[in-house]
């Protein structure tokens, strides 16, 4: 007996975080990354982070109950540690964003040349998640 293939799947379309203080996570997010935020409330931001792409920021406790919506229900989902997510950048960006983080005091942890020619930069944001901005030349796809 052959075992089904997997539909197809597309890219990643959400990626969540859970913040201790959102209004400082939002701050960080839109006036550092300059990111746009897209709808908010007490308990959720979420931003344009690319097209097709979604960064969710969850105020932490208040997701581990359901949220019951018109449309219907989101299952409660939590969240803790600090978790590591990458955007990717141009090379030509890649002196600017280091001039950009050092201007507004955010110190770079690392900054790694891939093999492939990729170049990826880590820092931190409020919570202690690990950002990394990357070039073409990182993995086999990208």
């Amino acid at each position: 007996m052959t075992t089904p293939t997997a539909p197809p799947l597309g890219p990643v379309l959400e990626t969540g975080l859970y913040v201790a203080d959102l209004a400082k996570a939002r701050r960080f997010y839109e006036e550092l990354l300059g990111l746009s935020v897209m709808f908010h409330d007490e308990r959720v931001a979420a931003y344009d982070a690319a097209p097709g792409n979604v960064l969710l920021l969850f105020q932490q406790g208040t997701t581990d109950t359901p949220a019951q919506l018109p449309g219907g229900t989101i299952p409660r989902h939590d969240g803790s540690g600090r978790l590591h997510y990458a955007f990717s950048i141009a090379p030509e960006h890649l002196q600017p964003w280091r001039d950009h983080l050092a201007a507004h005091g955010i110190v770079i942890e690392g900054e790694v040349k891939w093999p492939k020619g990729g170049v990826s930069l880590y820092f931190r944001d409020p919570d202690g998640h690990l950002v990394e901005l990357a070039t073409p030349g990182l993995w086999e796809n990208y």
